[in-house]
């Protein structure tokens, strides 16, 4: 199990008292209710179907897309049912709604929306953007700030964020202490895998060397006493089991849900994957699910694909027929597809798996299973049952494990269109990728490891291979399927910058270092990352990714067309509206929290 997700698992379980079809299969084509049509009228459509790429008139009902060409091609339409022409959009450039092929929605809006320490700015959907913190002493000022913002003394405060690569020091009491004394505070650690606490916060929950000596991780001083540092699965487990009920709040998880919802259609998304369904708890994020799909005031498709690892704790060798159950579950807004798996430890933390010459400090990371012989075992119940599966992996071991995990796969069950995806794709070699192609397997890439983590990961992991994280260039060259994501909460869900940052692999610093431009794509090829492409990583290109009859009326809204500027205005352009399902959806009606109806 990947670390993060043990940490959050266990801890949230506690507080609360996906799917895939097993054969990869377009949906059979149903009857239109073809009774009022609205035309949409555009400066410019770019379809991302290759055989019209450009229109200028798209006609939708109910929901879905009738037509797209000029309003003159309408006419077969237009002349036999009622029709509105809706020119709101004339001056704009209509794309097929973003789609989001790696988040975590829930987790990420629950994290999202706690007081931040991140040291890169985090867009906020209903207010300022957070800033993020430029070194030590102003993410220490700033936890002051939280602290002192509250009212209630013994109210205890969680932040999320804090990035110790970033930061440059490891936090412990004695330094948290200088944010608050009094008050219980901890800081969750942007890798998800690391809390630290302070003096109060030891005091408030009675915590003890003597009550912690057999959990790992929790860290002791030359004094023998607690230092605050609470490292790793069991020592975080246990923070989240004495005060999770404080700091993790079910009644406002709705509102977080929203929160993410919100921010991602802002930046043009209308579909995402929930990349780990059930890691918090099964019951709990199908209530959620059900209930955001169903409300007017979401603005997403959430294609779910299910972690195995907590269907199995929960149901044992049930655990694909309940996740294959979950398809009855499924409407427009709600398309379970899909298993996950974890290969081996995280970018950001450095706790990857590297083979030599591992990291510059000597350690090399650590992988969830000992062999990809192991590792094909654990997925073999699932590939056999015909699930599209995901794959966590980022270390250059973590890949090859994935990638010899599918051979092992496929020479005991040969499957076409297996989907296989590789995901994050951290640390990649050109042997990888010609595998790649050769097994059929596709890749989402998290590009967030060149505009944001390039600059903080070179010292542990040199020049050379920071600057071809990911390899779009040559996975592209290869042609292989290819998209790129955020995986929300490591990063902000803003696909017009992963596209910018695909182009011109240039980091988001005010220096603008560009990494390895040999891994540059051309701008339609980045598009195709955000669109079409990731609706084939989720299994839904049957659905939306492009504008094309028959698909669901998605669009995402824009100021100017990202193809017909200069790449370095890509990250730039202004979202002005999506489309969800023929209904339009302004910015400007996102920018403020409202109930789930």
């Amino acid at each position: 199990m990947n670390l993060k997700s043990k940490i959050i698992y266990a801890g949230v379980l506690g507080l609360f008292s996906s799917l895939a079809s097993a054969v990869q299969l377009l949906d059979p084509p149903s009857t239109p209710k073809v009774t009022d049509i609205t035309v949409f009228v555009a400066k410019k459509i770019v379809t991302m179907d290759p055989a019209i790429p450009n229109a200028t008139a798209v006609a939708v009902a109910d929901g879905r897309i009738l037509s797209v060409g000029s309003l003159e091609d309408m006419k077969p339409w237009t002349s036999k049912y009622p029709t509105q022409i809706n020119r709101d959009f004339a001056n704009k450039v209509m794309y097929p709604g973003f789609i989001e092929p790696h988040a975590h929605p829930l987790l990420g809006g629950i994290l999202f929306n706690k007081p931040l320490l991140t040291p890169s700015p985090m867009p906020n959907p209903w207010g300022a953007a957070f800033p993020g913190v430029a070194n030590l002493q102003s993410a220490m000022t700033q936890l002051k700030k939280y602290s002192d913002d509250i009212k209630d003394p013994n109210k205890t405060l969680l932040a999320w964020g804090f990035d110790v690569v970033a930061m440059g020091k490891m936090p412990d009491r004695q330094l948290l202490d200088q944010a608050s004394s009094t008050r219980p505070i901890v800081v969750w650690d942007a890798s998800g895998h690391d809390m630290y606490v302070n003096s109060a916060f030891i005091k408030f929950y009675g915590i003890t060397p003597d009550k912690v000596k057999n959990v790992k991780g929790i860290g002791i001083d030359k004094d023998g006493q607690l230092n605050g540092q609470f490292l790793e699965i069991p020592a975080v487990t246990y923070v989240l089991g004495i005060a999770g009920k404080d700091i993790l709040n079910p009644s406002e998880i709705p509102t977080d849900y929203l929160y993410m919802s919100d921010l991602m259609q802002q930046g043009g998304i209308t579909t995402s994957g929930d990349l780990a369904f059930g890691t918090l708890n099964i019951d709990m994020e199908l209530k959620i699910a059900k209930a955001f799909s169903q409300s007017s005031a979401g603005a997403l498709r959430i294609v779910p694909v299910v972690y195995a690892e907590p269907f199995i704790q929960k149901y044992g060798d049930k655990a694909i027929a309940e996740a294959q159950a979950l398809q009855q579950q499924d409407n427009d807004r709600l398309i379970f597809q899909g298993v996950k798996f974890y290969s081996d430890g995280g970018y950001l933390p450095e706790t990857m798996r590297m083979q030599h010459p591992g990291y510059t400090d000597g350690s090399l990371g650590s992988s969830n299973y000992k062999s990809a012989q192991d590792f094909a075992a654990a997925m073999r119940p699932w590939w056999d049952a015909g699930y599209h599966i995901h794959i966590h992996s980022n270390g250059d071991i973590g890949n090859q494990n994935s990638i010899n995990a599918l051979q092992l796969m496929i020479d005991a069950k040969p499957r076409f269109d297996h989907r296989y995806t590789i995901n994050h794709f951290g640390i990649p070699s050109t042997a990888m990728v010609m595998k790649i192609k050769a097994l059929g397997a596709v890749v989402s890439a998290n590009i967030s490891y060149i505009s944001e983590r390039a600059k903080l990961e070179y010292p542990a992991l040199g020049m050379d291979r920071v600057s071809y994280a990911t390899r779009l260039g040559t996975l592209v060259r290869n042609g292989i399927v290819t998209s790129i994501h955020s995986d929300a909460p490591v990063s902000a869900p803003v696909p017009l910058k992963e596209a910018w940052t695909a182009v011109t692999r240039k980091d988001v610093y005010s220096d603008g270092k560009v990494w390895a431009p040999a891994e540059a794509v051309t701008v339609s090829d980045a598009m195709k990352m955000i669109t079409i492409n990731a609706a084939y990583t989720l299994g839904v290109e049957d659905k939306v990714g492009s504008i094309e009859a028959g698909k669901f009326a998605d669009f995402a809204i824009l100021d100017a067309d990202p193809q017909a500027i200069p790449a370095i205005k890509i990250k730039d352009v202004g979202v002005y509206a999506t489309v969800l399902g023929g209904k339009v959806i302004p910015v400007s009606e996102t920018k403020k929290p409202r109930p789930l109806d």
